[in-house]
């Protein structure tokens, strides 16, 4: 068996990010990584504006005078269109232009005001709570570099600097089947040797989570001509990750490793030394990267975060692929043996880090286990025992 770092490694290994762009509405936008830089078409803010709530003032006003008249006002949207000369002074709001003549804000707690006379109790100085134009940027500066993931803030940034659409790299195409004489679609008649194929859409929503556009392709039989018309199909739709979901383990029933073969699939290896997932089968075929996931629900779900996440992650062109973070253990464990571990725990953050406990049950087969995990636990192979507070590494699950 393949230990864990060697074959993410093999898995990764050659993997060219995805170049060819494509242009979306920004909105859609969202989670997806730049195909090009992003430079501002426009300044922001396009005018000197006020920072806060007060009176508009020419600053070397305040030094000579303490009582200024006040001519109008300016609020967002609504610019007073006069000029503030000498003692005048203008009633304005945060986020507002400033007037032209006026070069420093008053705060409107710092003053008193009687109808239109407004009494200083300190002078300012030039440029006091204005906040210039192109403050946060210009016409032309870079806004977001290519290769970026583009997250809640770069996308109001986009749009703030003008951008209605947005130039996008294509996203990894996953196409997933599932293999088995026993599956049914959810919501199909269940006969008494049946279950329901539920991990494609565990696999679909991790791997959309992670920034791949999916194909579902179905669900093919245990026989080798349905087996080859379906791989023939799924490689036609220039899909660039293809994962299988059962069959993978040795057994006269599973037929995926042979189908792979016969149709010209390269496998680098079909046996990792990990625990849940130990019938794990990568590839290739031309471009198109292959996972032979195993059938067990928790298996499936454990193998597609540790390796297919990363996989789509450096399609996309990240360098770091790698989802584990450090934490500290809540509880004592015992040695483990050869086979790396990822058990499914619950994880608690507080201001003084991270503390993981594994679930009491840690059967493959139980999804509703794996749903109450938000967190996977990497015990290390051949790890001593550990004891609560000891470093330990986790991967958040999405």
């Amino acid at each position: 068996m393949l230990p864990i770092e060697e074959a993410i490694d093999r898995v990764l290994a050659g993997v060219q990010p995805v170049r060819e762009n494509e242009v979306v509405r920004l909105r859609e936008g969202a989670g997806r990584v730049t195909g090009a830089d992003i430079r501002a078409i426009r300044t922001q803010p396009d005018f000197d504006a006020s920072a806060m709530d007060g009176y508009a003032v020419r600053a070397t006003d305040t030094q000579t005078q303490r009582t200024l008249r006040l001519i109008g006002e300016s609020a967002a949207g609504r610019r007073f269109d006069g000029v503030v000369g000498f003692g005048e002074c203008v009633r304005i709001f945060t986020g507002a232009p400033m007037p032209f003549g006026a070069d420093a804000v008053v705060l409107q707690e710092d003053v008193d005001r009687a109808d239109d006379s407004v009494m200083l109790r300190s002078s300012t100085q030039t440029g006091r709570h204005v906040r210039p134009r192109g403050n946060d940027f210009t016409s032309g500066d870079l806004l977001v570099p290519l290769g970026s993931r583009l997250r809640a803030a770069s996308v109001a940034l986009v749009a703030s600097g003008g951008h209605p659409d947005v130039v996008v790299c294509r996203q990894p195409k996953v196409g997933i089947l599932s293999t088995g004489d026993e599956l049914v679609r959810p919501g199909q008649p269940v006969g008494p040797d049946q279950i329901v194929a539920s991990n494609v859409y565990g696999i679909a929503a991790l791997a959309e989570g992670a920034g791949a556009s999916v194909i579902d392709l179905g669900i093919v039989g245990d026989r080798m001509e349905e087996l080859d018309r379906c791989l023939h199909e799924a490689f036609a739709a220039q899909i660039d990750i293809l994962v299988t979901i059962g069959g993978a383990s040795v057994g006269d029933h599973d037929l995926v490793a042979s189908g792979l073969q016969m149709h010209g699939v390269t496998l680098d290896f079909m046996k990792v030394a990990m625990r849940p997932g130990k019938p794990l089968m990568a590839g290739r075929y031309g471009r198109t990267r292959v996972l032979g996931l195993p059938g067990n629900p928790a298996s499936s779900l454990v193998t597609a975060t540790v390796f297919l996440v990363p996989l789509i992650r450096r399609m996309q062109g990240y360098e770091h692929t790698s989802c584990r973070e450090s934490g500290r253990l809540a509880c004592d464990l015992p040695p483990n043996d050869h086979r790396t571990e990822f058990m499914r725990a619950r994880l608690d953050v507080t201001g003084d880090g991270a503390r993981i406990e594994p679930l009491a049950r840690q059967d493959s087969s139980l999804l509703s286990i794996f749903a109450q995990a938000d967190a996977l636990l990497v015990r290390p192979a051949n790890a001593p025992k550990a004891s609560a507070g000891d470093r330990c590494e986790y991967i958040r699950l999405a």
